[in-house]
Order: C-alpha cells, then structure tokens, then sequence
C-alpha cells in the first residue's frame, strides 16, 4: 500500500483524491493547503489529516508519496524538498515552467532515490493509445504533417477565480496550461521537434500571458507540423484535436475534449475493420486518465521502474514549450533546446 499526501486542495486536487479511493494499492492520508478553511474541508471530505504548513505536511512519516497540485510556479521548490524528505513525487502538469528547474528537479529525485511522475492523463486515453499502437507499427507509412488544435474558451471569470492564473510566474500561459497536453503528445507519438517558429498574442483577456498561439514545428523525422491553440472561442469550448498524416495513413482525434476518433483511414485496414476499430475504442469511455497515471505511478514505485511519464520524459515537452516561447520573443525560428 502506497500513501499519499496531496499538496493543495484546489479543484484538480479533488480529482487525485477521488483515484486514490477506487485505487486499491494506494490511499490518501494528508492534505495540505495554505489556506486553512480550505485544507479543512478537503480533509473532512476524504476522512484525512489537514496541514496547512508544508514542512508539517512533508514530516508525516505515513506519507510515502505527495502528489503536487498548486500553482505550477509553486512546483519546484515543493517538489525539492518533498524529494529531499524521501517522498516519491508526483507532479501535475506542468511540472516545471523552465528547463533548468526541470533539470535541477529531476537530477534531485535521481540523488534520492525516489520516483518522479508527471501528470499527462491524456495519454491513458483508449483512442489515444491506439493512435500510439498505429504510429509504432508503421500504419501511416511515411509521416507527412502532423496537427494539433486547441479551441477552448476560458471567460474573464476563470482568470478572477484564481489570480495566479494568466500570470507569467505562476502559471505560465496556454502552452503550459492548457495545450500542454497536446504538445506532450506530439511529441510522444511523432517526435521529436527540432526547429520551432511561432507568434502568440494577447487578444482578448487581461492577462500577463498570451491567449492566442500559433507554432510551426519541423520534426526530426522531416515531418512538418502545426500547434494552433486559443482560450478565446466565443461562446464555449469548440473542439481539440490531433491529427497525423501520412503516406499510407489518415487519423483525427477529435470531439470538445479529445473524446473521440473522428478519423480513422489506413491501407493496411479494410472499411469494415476501420470502422470497427472506430467503434470498438469510441465506445471505451470507462477510462479515467488520472486514475491510471496513479495507478503507473504505484506500480513504478512497488516495482522500482520509471513512470509511464517520468520527470525526465516530461522535460522534453518543457524544452519544446520553452523554444515556442523564445520563438515568439525573439520572432524567429528556435532550434529546440537540449
């Protein structure tokens, strides 16, 4: 049995602590929070410890692992010294917002001897693993272009919510927010990326960081790629979407939330069996991305291996976002970082 701390207990937190009671290798046993009110009421309602001091929180000799839920500017320096203390850590996305910090974060867990993870539900997904199973066994032939699109809408009221959000420090913008998530899978299914030029802007909300982005991408494959994302779709969230083209291969990932295969054509498959693949998956909705990222997460820690998404997997997306970033600053194309 593997138990957790969670460190803060805003909204993502209570999905973390609702895995932990269908897990049956793992259970919850602390919380904190800044707030005292708020770790209270967490507590109360998962039957845990409350803190609302962090040091406090890490001497819980129960603990064997915390989960990082707090503003992502607030990642690495809780994450040090929980690793410090002996925890294995579990990070939410994304777990740093520049490289170095990544490195120093992954070279202290390493020194410890404990887990790192990152939080990357979407790649639990049923569709998406099957997109993964398609590229690794060559169905598309030679990869062409690749896309990924993210057309939501997050109102000026979800930035007053929670100040931290919109913020450079803290939170980091829509690539490291929101997007991230379909940026870690580019590069997980096709990458890497080695030269990025991009142009983000501030349209609509009044934020530090931008709303609007729009990044060309060369693959090391020679592969091209776009990554068009927007928090500024009037009156709701429009659609999210990875694509992948290829010589011998069509595929979209679609719906409002990356839910569903809205595109599924290759040669090496008839109609019928492309249809039915579609349907057979489409229909797999049971699965519950941050459910099974805690459930690699246990397994890698009993088992002594690395997580599905380790602190050292998840950096390189840091370095691609990073390069978007440098790209859109200096206007030019940026080599991706090493």
């Amino acid at each position: 049995m593997i138990r957790f701390g969670i460190a803060g207990c805003g909204h993502i937190a209570k999905k973390h602590a609702t895995a932990l009671e269908v897990l049956k290798d793992a259970q919850l046993v602390a919380v904190c929070d800044n707030n005292p009110d708020r770790a209270n009421l967490f507590a109360e309602q998962y039957g845990v410890t409350p803190y609302d001091d962090y040091g406090k929180f890490l001497q819980n000799k129960n603990i064997d692992a915390v989960i990082i839920c707090t503003p992502s500017g607030l990642h690495t320096q809780m994450g040090e010294k929980a690793a410090l203390d002996g925890k294995h850590l579990l990070v939410e996305k994304p777990f740093v917002l520049n490289i170095q910090e990544g490195k120093n974060l992954v070279g202290i867990c390493e020194k410890q001897d404990v887990k790192l993870g990152v939080v990357h539900p979407n790649r639990m997904k049923p569709i998406v693993q099957e997109l993964y199973r398609a590229v690794q066994e060559g169905w598309f032939g030679k990869i062409t272009h690749v896309n990924a699109t993210l057309r939501w809408n997050r109102n000026a009221n979800y930035f007053e919510v929670a100040p931290w959000r919109g913020t450079r420090a803290f939170d980091g913008g829509i690539l490291f927010n929101q997007v991230i998530h379909n940026i870690d899978l580019l590069n997980w299914l096709v990458g890497p990326v080695e030269e990025v030029f991009a142009y983000g802007e501030t349209r609509l909300r009044n934020i530090e960081i931008e709303d609007v982005c729009v990044s060309s991408l060369k693959l090391r494959s020679g592969a091209l790629g776009v990554i068009e994302a927007a928090v500024t779709l009037y009156p709701e969230n429009l659609e999210e979407t990875i694509s992948i083209f290829g010589s011998e291969g069509t595929a979209v990932l679609g719906g409002k939330t990356l839910s569903k295969i809205s595109n599924w054509k290759f040669s090496c498959l008839s109609e019928e069996e492309a249809i039915s693949q579609v349907e057979r998956v489409n229909k797999r909705q049971d699965i519950i991305g941050h459910n099974e990222i805690i459930r690699d997460f246990v397994s890698a820690i009993v088992n002594d291996r690395d997580p599905l998404v380790s602190g050292g997997n998840a950096l390189e997306t840091v370095k691609l976002i990073s390069s978007i970033y440098d790209s859109i600053d200096n206007h030019r194309p940026v080599k991706v970082h090493c």
